[in-house]
């Protein structure tokens, strides 16, 4: 069969053909091709066509998948106008709508209309204008967040007709399937490779590297079966839950403590936790199964459904009939009926003394392609590719999300869907990071990053972005540094003067007049530091945190109640509030000093880092080795390796729960602290509940409160 792309080929051939025959009329005793071998000579340049055309179409898909750049430029009468220039060649794209007007309102989005090569669209080009006349560009995906570039502003005094380019960008990451477990999620994207995010109190979110065809995260571990048909567990194993049997294996579960697999014999294989006959899978012949909470699931290959464990609350009665798809959770199961209709059961009394009937049973009418069970709810996905959900809704978990949807997973407490354009969106607890959807793009560039009490600063060009409890924002101004207190933030700005802005309740965003060569933001009071070494603090002063000693400094670190510099003699001194010894600076010569609330750490010469004050949490127990950077935050403190890897130690959630566990209770992480990434950073950042590190690629990654294990605030 020939394509439309095909008929300049044909049409040439033809020409040939007929010029051959011309030419044999005209001249009877000239030798040409017999008619065969010209037929023959037809389909090899054919096929040479088709295949040149079909290469030019795989280039077109490589050129639409591969991203580009955002180019701009100022016109006559102060419009902006933007384009779109592709990574593989020099042809420039320029959307319908694409100038950017010259008395646009301040801080506020606009949207070019999308971006199109050869009928892919990319997405859209955002712009907004700031305080100072710059403005603020970024790339909207049409499967993802907005993705700032790189530099990601264009200048206020740009001339007229000359295009700007920006850094190359890369669309995000497609997804082939989500799971959501307790406090962590997963994903499988159309590479093969898997993405995990949330808690990592276990290495649950350490995904493995290789190519996979599904993934399924359980409570505290994860498993993935690679396309060689092996089944690969991370996480926890106290159980034996991460440690799979051989073989080969057509399909994998995650649940509680254990795990279940369908072998390609279509015989199911358990292993992990059995204090409940979880893992005593029945012989048989399946086509799914399903691993739960303390109970597991298997469908038959003739639609039947056999269950298996704990069944206290009827969670393994299954109802007689054929269904074609099941799904275990925290005390019931539901099942996809042959007619699209799903029943669930179970989740009858109580646990622990508590009622478990959340109305996780009472599904919805309708037609369904798929369903999933989580701790106490559950979710479905419409034949219209809308999703549905029922039951337990504490934390906003069986909230319905708008859109088309082709995949669907229930956790504990939150719930994740997969979009059409591939693009993963969770919704529900978050706590941990679990519902912060991977981020697939790292926009880099990042020179500087602060974390206090309430919110996370960044600098990049020269612009501070902040974000928080009191939303995002950009600071207006050009600065060289910035730091994050508990009230307040302020940034030096690249005319040497401090500016700060937040809570002025004690004066410590009134900053005096500069010059200055750095500054620290505290609990309630900052300081700045001279160019003369000199150190001058405003803001609270019930403590005496204020009351800084003639200099001179290199290095000034203010903290709640007190304060530390470093002399230029390496030499530590503290002022202020001492009731844990934290002002108690020893002796000897140090590089640098981290104050915070109640304990201080300064790195010697030699590399080691030693800490005093508060020792609660073990926070002052400083690792050995050799450090380049440390930085004390509540209850833990951090350091950065001359190798560039962060260590921490110290109180390592900011908090946990407990929970019924079998014959007892047990003790939960909600999220991490110490438990840092791994990579190579030039930079760490801690604070009362979370972490950020400055990548030497210029990323910066936060984990802790509002954090994934590698999380940071979308759009920034």
């Amino acid at each position: 069969m020939f394509t439309q792309a095909s008929l300049p080929a044909i049409s040439a051939l033809a020409r040939f053909l007929s010029y051959r025959q011309a030419c044999v009329s005209r001249n009877p005793g000239v030798r040409l091709l017999s008619p065969t071998l010209a037929a023959v000579f037809l389909f090899a340049v054919l096929a040479l066509a088709a295949g040149l055309f079909a290469g030019n179409a795989g280039a077109q898909e490589d050129e639409a998948e591969s991203g580009g750049s955002i180019v701009a430029r100022r016109l006559a009468g102060g419009r902006t106008e933007f384009g779109w220039q592709t990574a593989n060649s020099a042809e420039r794209v320029l959307p319908r709508a694409r100038f950017f007007p010259a008395s646009a309102q301040v801080n506020r989005w606009l949207y070019s209309s999308p971006i199109k090569i050869n009928g892919i669209e990319l997405g859209r080009i955002s712009a907004r204008l700031l305080d100072d006349g710059e403005l603020e560009l970024a790339f909207v995906p049409a499967n993802g967040e907005r993705i700032p570039t790189e530099p990601p502003y264009f200048p206020a005094n740009a001339g007229t007709g000359h295009w700007l380019y920006g850094a190359p960008i890369t669309p995000p990451d497609r997804f082939t399937a989500v799971s959501a477990g307790l406090w962590h999620t997963c994903g499988l994207r159309d590479t093969g490779t898997i993405a995990c995010w949330g808690t990592n109190s276990s290495g649950q979110t350490d995904a493995p590297d290789g190519r996979f065809t599904a993934v399924s995260a359980g409570d505290f571990h994860a498993c993935g079966l690679r396309t060689t048909e092996v089944i690969k567990c991370w996480g926890d194993n106290q159980h034996g839950e991460a440690s799979p049997p051989g073989g080969r294996f057509t399909a994998v579960s995650a649940g509680r403590g254990h795990s279940c697999g369908l072998r390609k014999t279509g015989e199911i294989a358990c292993w992990g936790r059995n204090y409940a006959g979880q893992t005593d899978a029945p012989a048989g012949s399946f086509s799914a199964v399903s691993a739960g909470r303390t109970h597991s699931c298997g469908l038959h290959k003739t639609g039947e459904i056999a269950c298996w464990g704990r069944n206290r609350n009827g969670q393994i009665d299954a109802p007689k009939g054929r269904f074609t798809a099941l799904s275990t959770g925290g005390y019931h199961t539901c099942g996809l009926r042959t007619t699209g209709a799903i029943e669930c059961w179970g989740a009858h009394g109580e646990d622990w003394g508590h009622s478990i009937d959340y109305g996780q049973r009472d599904a919805p009418a309708g037609h369904f392609t798929a369903v999933s069970a989580g701790g106490f709810h559950a979710c479905g996905l419409r034949t219209t590719g809308a999703i549905a959900c029922w039951g337990g809704n504490s934390s906003g978990q069986s909230l319905t999300l708008a859109g088309r949807f082709t995949a669907v997973s229930a956790g504990d407490f939150h719930t994740c869907g997969l979009r059409t354009t591939g693009a993963i969106v969770c919704w529900g607890d978050n706590s941990s990071g679990q519902s912060d959807k991977p981020i697939s793009w790292r926009t880099g560039g990042f020179t500087a990053l602060s974390a206090g009490d309430s919110s996370t600063c960044v600098l990049r060009a020269g612009k501070i972005t902040c974000w928080g409890i009191t939303g995002r924002r950009v600071i207006p101004g050009s600065f060289i540094a910035v730091s994050v207190g508990k009230s307040s933030s302020c940034g030096l700005s690249t005319s040497k003067e401090v500016v700060c802005w937040g809570n002025n309740e004690y004066g410590e965003s009134n900053a005096p007049p500069g010059p200055f060569t750095a500054v620290s933001a505290g609990g309630y009071h900052a300081c700045g530091l001279r160019k003369n070494g000199a150190i001058i603090c405003w803001g609270d002063n019930e403590y005496g945190q204020n009351n800084a000693p003639p200099g001179p400094f290199t290095a000034v670190s203010a903290a709640y109640h007190h304060t530390c510099a470093l002399r230029e003699t390496g030499e530590i001194v503290c002022w202020g509030d001492n009731e844990y010894g934290q002002s108690n600076a020893p002796s000897g010569s140090f590089t640098a000093v981290s104050a915070s609330d109640a304990h201080t750490c300064g790195l010697r010469e030699t590399g080691a880092i030693i800490c005093w004050g508060d020792n609660e949490y073990g926070q002052s127990n400083t690792p050995p080795g050799i450090f380049t950077a440390v930085s004390a935050a509540y209850h833990h403190t951090c350091g950065l390796r001359e190798t560039g890897a962060i260590v921490c130690w110290g109180r390592d959630t900011f908090a946990s729960v407990t929970e019924p566990s079998d014959g007892g209770e047990r003790s939960v992480t909600i999220f991490d602290l110490t438990e840092a990434p791994a990579g190579s950073f030039t930079a760490i950042e801690a604070d009362y509940h979370r972490t950020c590190g400055l990548r030497t690629t210029g990323e910066v990654v936060c984990w802790g409160y509002g954090f994934g294990r590698e999380g940071i605030e979308p759009g920034i």
